[in-house]
């Protein structure tokens, strides 16, 4: 449906920037939304946070920009080396983290609505936790959520992952798995995302947003909001009822 981005930008309001599409389309030509967690729907990387509760920010946040950058091209080695520095970290961690410093970002409530009022099903997909997502999926009316499930014995983290690391291939494979279970084409799907480890997923998509992302993130996606809030992607893919801008 869409060309790929080419590399020529267009600034159609402060800090929105397209490429490849002919803006507005219609949001209600879409099925499928899927967001990446962390930097994206959220506005922290909550793998940080949980160091920086137990005092190992710096270490792990380092790894964490690494990877998002594209630096360290093995997202799963990046992610074990993480999860190994939290070895002994207690559940109670994690606990404050969704309580006290988890928030979503500006505009996706917002978004969130408009694309659930035009039918298109929500797919929440990280490289993170069955701990956040299994919360935000409720609290926010999500269809899908899908992360990694942290190993916890006797209350505490163990530094390892139960199951297969959801990655950037796993991201594309799990947004191709829903697509076939809601009978939808590719080229019906939005992807939001803004490290590399969405850049699979952004290009099996017909719509890749970049949200607040990393600058390899940013030259191929289609839709770049560099300010504002998520709600600003209701200018481009314009939702049947209208939308005010704040």
């Amino acid at each position: 449906m869409y060309s790929n981005p080419t590399h020529h930008a267009i600034e159609i309001g402060p800090g929105l920037f397209i490429q490849g599409i002919k803006a507005p389309l219609k949001l209600a030509r879409f099925k499928l939304i899927a967001f990446d967690m962390d930097s994206t729907l959220i506005d922290i990387e909550c793998i940080d946070e949980i160091a920086d509760v137990v005092g190992k920010g710096p270490e792990v946040q380092a790894i964490t920009e690494a990877a998002m950058r594209g630096e360290i091209t093995d997202f799963e080695e990046s992610l074990r080396r993480r999860l190994a520095i939290l070895a002994g970290t207690p559940v109670s961690a994690l606990q404050r983290v969704y309580e006290h410093r988890l928030r979503l970002n500006p505009g996706a409530l917002q978004l969130l609505a408009y694309a659930r009022w035009d039918g298109l099903k929500i797919l929440l997909i990280s490289g993170g936790f069955t701990y956040f997502t299994d919360r935000l999926k409720p609290r926010l009316g999500l269809d899908f959520a899908r992360s990694n499930v942290l190993e916890i014995v006797d209350d505490a983290l163990t530094g390892r992952l139960i199951g297969p690391v959801i990655d950037q291939h796993a991201k594309r494979d799990s947004v191709a798995e829903v697509c076939h279970q809601i009978g939808c084409t590719h080229d019906q799907v939005i992807a939001v995302g803004d490290g590399a480890n969405d850049l699979e997923m952004m290009k099996l998509a017909g719509l890749s947003v970049a949200y607040r992302a990393k600058p390899k993130v940013r030259e191929f996606a289609h839709v770049c909001i560099d300010t504002g809030g998520l709600d600003r992607l209701l200018t481009v893919t314009e939702p049947s009822v209208a939308y005010r801008h704040l």
